[in-house]
């Protein structure tokens, strides 16, 4: 820490307080539960247009590699599924703001305004 005298007085630099600001706060946890409900769910609608989709192909006479791939994929998306809904919370973009320390800005010096002043 550095000290300063001036004149007899020793300054003692104050430290900083620590800036919070309401953009900083996390998304809440039900909007992020059920952000990754709705991931979750398309991904299962995509499973099982796969695996209808494999029928189908069966079905209607198309290529074995064809069915075969979109059997894969079926059998695959579960798992995809479940670690793309567990991975965890999304990052947040953090906000941005000026350093209020700038050199062409002055501090604000005096006492604190007196209430029905």
């Amino acid at each position: 820490m550095a000290w300063a005298y001036r004149g007899c007085v020793k300054v003692i630099p104050r430290r900083r307080a620590a800036v919070f600001t309401v953009t900083d706060a996390p998304v809440p946890m039900s909007e992020d539960i059920g952000h990754r409900q709705r991931r979750y769910l398309v991904s299962m609608g995509v499973r099982t247009a796969c695996f209808v989709a494999a029928v189908l192909s069966a079905v209607l006479g198309a290529p074995v590699w064809v069915a075969g791939l979109l059997v894969v994929g079926a059998l695959v998306m579960p798992y995809v599924s479940v670690v793309i809904a567990n991975g965890g919370r999304e990052p947040q973009p953090r906000a941005h703001f000026e350093d209020a320390q700038r050199p062409d800005r002055k501090e604000i010096s005096g006492p604190p305004p007196e209430i029905g002043s």
